[in-house]
């Protein structure tokens, strides 16, 4: 269980800040994203560590097939919600950009707005923008 608890101050909504990722985790996708074949060499990443946010959302960002970035992107974002529920998360509250461990879920979340506003799946598109600026109002990050 997670040792970060819920930020419940009567300033606003909670917040919630995801644990961090295994270090060897990072160094295998730094690596993966640099080689020849980042695609493959991404997916492995996912598949030893499958709940590894930032690994689905670079595997999104890595293929060029719409819908093979959409299915990466939603296990991002599947997997995404089961690690915030885990983290203390109750279904609202904030999940901020800012908080470097949330930007797996949060690129994820994005990149799947994006791929479901490129096939057409306008309804999808706009509950991913709507839930992105729930989770960060302000959303989308500088830079």
């Amino acid at each position: 269980m997670n040792d970060r608890p819920v930020n419940l101050s009567m300033s606003g909504p909670p917040e919630t800040i995801l644990d961090e990722e295994p270090v060897e985790a990072l160094e295998a996708l730094r690596e993966a994203m640099s080689g020849a074949d980042s695609v493959s060499s991404i997916g492995a990443v996912c598949q030893r560590w499958p709940r590894f946010l930032e690994a689905w959302a670079s595997l999104g960002d890595a293929v060029d097939e719409p819908a093979l970035a959409y299915a990466a992107y939603r296990t991002g974002y599947h997997r995404g919600l089961d690690r915030l529920r885990a983290n203390g998360w109750r279904g609202s509250g904030y999940v901020r950009w800012s908080h470097e461990t949330n930007r797996g879920f949060l690129r994820a979340l994005s990149g799947l707005q994006r791929v479901a506003s490129a096939i057409g799946e306008y309804d999808e598109d706009e509950r991913c923008r709507l839930f992105l600026h729930q989770l960060d109002p302000e959303w989308p990050p500088a830079g």
